[in-house]
């Protein structure tokens, strides 16, 4: 069995990269430090170190070059949040087999550790993937959310995600439930703020055949099916004062009693609640019970707006399109021109990633492609026809010149790279292929990698 060394300072990502690399058959060993890793190397045979490159005391950099020193040394993939041209140069200088930009999915984690032990992973193991394969981004905003989502996802406290509507809590509420214990439990949501309160008590407690009108059998509520799993009430802001209470009483006794009932069961549910208002202003104005939030804010994730992280646009326009491509059930999408990326870095997005993914499918049905600005333009003016948006300037795009195929790819690669603000791996993503693919056509096409 090969034997994976997981370094990186952060406990919460070292144990989920850990845990994935488990569940397809390899061994690990972990190490906050690079003198506890160094320690680990002495004692252990290790077949492939994963290390994050900033790290307290020495760096991820001076690991490596130990590493490379060694007699018969473990190939190295260095991974960071914060990584640089200079930083991957000195990297691959020293001797590193592989780079690994943070966040980072768990399958593509998987897959360069594969490529490192030259494919000695146990194929028939299904791979699953983390919170990175449902949120799309690296801008720093996102990196701390992806730690603070790692951090708590093992531990048994509830949880309270703050963020605008269509940011994207479901999906930082399912990940936390899938990287904790839980994972093989149910996970059961709820829009608060979508079901009248006069029916909110049924959904959640469940009811008894006759307990109400037209009840001719007994209906299991939602904190009866999630127990053993996770419970997601979404717009908790939105619920009145006295459904309130009956959450609180909840939420002290771990009691359901479903209307109609003589008998109540316990459950054991984890709460992660979700809310777009300011719920610590709905507390101080004394319209949501201070008792109840601090029952419920076991810890808090603020999911950053889209406006916040316009340089995540290129890569979630591209995850989108991957998507509504299998949707579609078609082979091949062409990627977001620079022009269209233009349009969508205009835009104030109101509506957050949820707006972004109706207008990538809009302007795909339009146009059959991303690569029309006038498509993209109109598209968010059909979605969002009162946002601000510099779209009026956007004209038809003139008749194309005839040039070479090189020439053709080298203007796709340079204009990848601008909207990516020269992240290489963030580029060879959008399209499509390794980063080390990227770095040979940066050289044969003799494209320029200063800042623009």
């Amino acid at each position: 069995m090969a034997t994976v060394l997981v370094v990186d300072d952060d406990a919460g990502i070292r144990e989920s990269a850990a845990m994935a690399l488990e569940k397809v058959g390899l061994k690990t060993l972990q190490a906050g430090d690079v003198t506890s890793a160094l320690q680990l190397l002495r004692a252990h045979r290790v077949d492939v170190v994963l290390s994050d490159i900033y790290m307290p005391g020495e760096t991820g950099l001076t690991l490596l070059q130990a590493i490379a020193e060694r007699r018969d040394p473990p190939r190295v993939i260095l991974m960071t949040a914060r990584g640089t041209i200079e930083t991957t140069a000195l990297a691959q200088r020293i001797g590193a087999f592989d780079y690994l930009a943070k966040p980072f999915d768990l399958g593509e984690l998987i897959a360069r550790v594969r490529a490192a032990l030259g494919g000695h992973v146990a194929d028939e193991v299904e791979i699953e993937t983390g919170p990175a394969s449902r949120i799309v981004g690296s801008h720093p905003s996102m990196i701390a959310m992806y730690k603070a989502i790692a951090r708590v996802a093992s531990l048994n406290v509830p949880v309270v995600i703050l963020g605008e509507s269509g940011s994207g809590k479901e999906l930082v509420a399912q990940s936390i439930h899938d990287l904790g214990d839980r994972v093989s439990g149910p996970f059961i949501a709820i829009n608060c703020g979508a079901i009248p309160d006069t029916l909110l008590e049924n959904e959640l407690f469940g009811s008894t055949r006759g307990a109400f009108t037209d009840s001719r059998q007994d209906r299991r509520g939602a904190l009866s099916q999630a127990d053993g799993g996770t419970l997601f009430l979404d717009e908790i802001g939105d619920i009145s004062p006295a459904f309130q209470v009956k959450l609180l009483r909840f939420l002290q006794d771990g009691i359901v009693t479903p209307l109609g009932a003589e008998k109540s069961h316990r459950v054991d549910v984890r709460l992660i609640a979700a809310t777009h208002r300011d719920i610590k202003r709905l507390v101080a104005d004394g319209r949501f019970r201070e008792d109840l939030y601090y029952r419920l804010a076991g810890y808090e994730i603020a999911v950053p707006p889209l406006r916040e992280r316009a340089s995540d646009i290129p890569l979630l326009a591209d995850h989108f399109r991957r998507r509504i491509a299998a949707e579609m059930k078609r082979e091949s999408i062409p990627g977001p021109s620079q022009a269209v990326l233009d349009v969508l870095a205009a835009h104030r997005w109101p509506g957050n990633v949820r707006e972004l993914e109706q207008v990538i499918r809009r302007t795909i049905i339009d146009s059959r492609a991303l690569v029309d600005p006038v498509a993209a333009a109109s598209a968010l003016r059909d979605i969002a026809p009162s946002a601000e948006t510099q779209t009026a300037a956007v004209s038809a795009p003139a008749e194309e010149e005839l040039i070479s195929l090189d020439e053709a790819e080298k203007r796709h690669i340079v204009a990848v790279l601008r909207a990516t603000g020269g992240n290489q791996t963030q580029a060879a993503f959008i399209l499509g292929i390794e980063r080390k693919t990227l770095a040979r056509k940066i050289k044969r096409l003799d494209i320029s990698t200063e800042p623009q």
